[in-house]
């Protein structure tokens, strides 16, 4: 049974009907160009075929009733869309939750509705569930309302709900991948302008994603102080160099390099990283854009080693991950996705090597560490849509 008729039997037996409509939202893959988004910078992410699946019938009251199919005990919330609070217990649901309440800042008009959530993505692996059920929440809530908001508007709104209602302060790469995804494209984000550029990636080469079942948790973890670090960072730039920098992204390298001495360590380091990965989405565009994808997996490489010494981001899983990755014949680059400090890599790697790839790389890291990772390729795919 696949993922949607298992969604659209769980709806059946818990409802009684059959939904009325189904919204998926992708998941992602930042290919590089990480932690640069919230420093105002260039991002390379792709919208991947792992997401999140939401049945939904609408209801003649204004009661949000919704199960969560794939987390142990299958928990159920119900909540007001009059009196919207975040909910005690369940992470998950405060996602639902601060999405209603962003669509009914920007005026639009919900209705109650019954729904279940199901998902094909590994949680706490960095490939941005969160923003997926986020973007799948928006798009079934409009699918029973109005007005309904272009992708740009929904990844800001769904942003906002994570930053303002759950408390993790997240850039806008995660739910603009999972609303303006493009099959087989990667989208070169400029996180200020929010503008992009749709770039087929090099030919030959497929992604795989190696999760490497160590759990991450943005609230309360190293996420938000490196956020902080980075405004520290502008700010003392901003004195040291006499000029009023908005953000890490209005920083020269050249100019960076003639104070960074006088850096506190740590914020010299976090300015490091930041500058040198936004030239690195920079370069890795130009490489796809030529059909190299011998540079971008070594640009790939360059960001790694880059976020574990400037950015202290990865951890003892990803690195091994990485390093086994190396190894295999046909991969080209290899490093961590999303914020780090646990989760998955995200790897190119030649198409003809891509079997063998998955089963060394598996067999590899659970005889070193006992635990069986999730390997698997992954195709660049649309944003978030109705399901037909």
């Amino acid at each position: 049974m696949s993922k949607l008729e298992f969604l659209v039997s769980e709806f059946q037996r818990l409802y009684g009907a059959r939904p009325e409509h189904i919204a998926r939202a992708p998941g992602r893959v930042n290919l590089i160009g990480e932690h640069t988004d919230y420093n105002d910078g260039f991002v390379m992410p792709i919208a991947i075929d792992r997401e999140v699946l939401i049945a939904a019938r609408p209801r003649h009251d204004r009661l949000v009733c919704i199960t969560a199919t794939d987390i142990a005990g299958s928990p159920h919330d119900e909540f007001s869309l009059d009196a919207i609070k975040p909910h005690p217990q369940y992470r998950w649901a405060n996602y639902v939750r601060g999405v209603a309440d962003q669509l009914q800042q920007a005026r639009s008009v919900l209705r109650g509705m019954d729904a279940v959530i199901a998902s094909t993505l590994p949680t706490g692996a960095g490939l941005s569930s969160s923003a997926a059920l986020e973007v799948c929440t928006a798009t079934i809530l409009q699918a029973f309302g109005e007005p309904r908001f272009d992708g740009v508007t929904l990844a800001q709104l769904c942003q906002r709900a994570e930053n303002d209602f759950v408390g993790v302060k997240s850039g806008i790469m995660d739910q603009y991948a999972a609303a303006l995804g493009q099959a087989d494209k990667a989208l070169i984000v400029d996180c200020r302008a929010l503008t992009y550029q749709a770039v087929s990636l090099p030919r030959g080469v497929t992604v795989v994603v190696a999760d490497t079942r160590k759990k991450r948790q943005l609230v309360g973890s190293d996420y938000n102080t490196r956020r902080a670090e980075c405004q520290d960072a502008v700010a003392l730039l901003s004195q040291l160099l006499d000029k009023p920098f908005q953000a890490l992204r209005d920083v020269s390298l050249s100019d960076f390099n003639g104070v960074a001495a006088q850096l506190p360590e740590n914020l010299g380091k976090r300015a490091r990283h930041v500058l040198t990965e936004n030239e690195r989405v920079e370069q890795a565009a130009r490489a796809a854009q030529r059909d190299d994808a011998v540079e971008f997996g070594r640009l790939m490489n360059e960001s790694q080693t880059s976020l574990r010494e400037d950015y202290a981001a990865s951890s003892p899983e990803l690195e091994m991950m990485v390093a086994l990755a190396r190894q295999q014949t046909g991969c080209l680059g290899s490093r961590l996705t999303g914020a780090g400090w646990g989760g998955a890599t995200v790897n190119l790697v030649r198409e003809a090597n891509v079997p063998s790839f998955i089963q060394a790389l598996a067999q590899q890291y659970q005889s070193r560490t006992g635990i069986a990772p999730w390997v698997s390729p992954v195709r660049a795919s649309p944003g978030a849509t109705l399901v037909k």
